[in-house]
């Protein structure tokens, strides 16, 4: 499930027949449960809209889902190779470590 930009990991307890779920990608533990499909959306949504307005009223930022950007040290050898190979194949270094984790996380 998504909203507003969270997403949610949902799980199913046969033995009390209900589901669980958890925004996930932030540290903050958000949780939310409920019996039907219909009622685990809503209590997502509600489960979003109390810590969006939690951490307005207690004056903290809000943690936000993965943006896309993160900062990798490499070895300068490394990013010289990674730059030559990106400038051979007219791309950009962006689109060279893209492709090559998108290749390595479908293995």
């Amino acid at each position: 499930m998504k909203y507003k930009g969270y997403h949610a990991r949902i799980v199913y307890d046969e033995s009390i027949k209900e589901f669980h779920g958890r925004i996930t990608g932030i540290r903050d533990m958000v949780n939310f449960h409920a019996s039907s499909v219909e009622d685990l959306e809503r209590e997502f949504r509600v489960s979003v809209d109390d810590y969006l307005l939690s951490c307005k009223e207690t004056g903290r930022e809000p943690e936000r889902t993965y943006s896309g950007q993160f900062v990798v040290r490499l070895k300068p050898e490394l990013h010289r190779k990674i730059a030559s190979f990106a400038e051979a194949h007219g791309k950009s270094m962006n689109e060279v470590i893209t492709e090559a984790m998108e290749t390595m996380m479908d293995r």
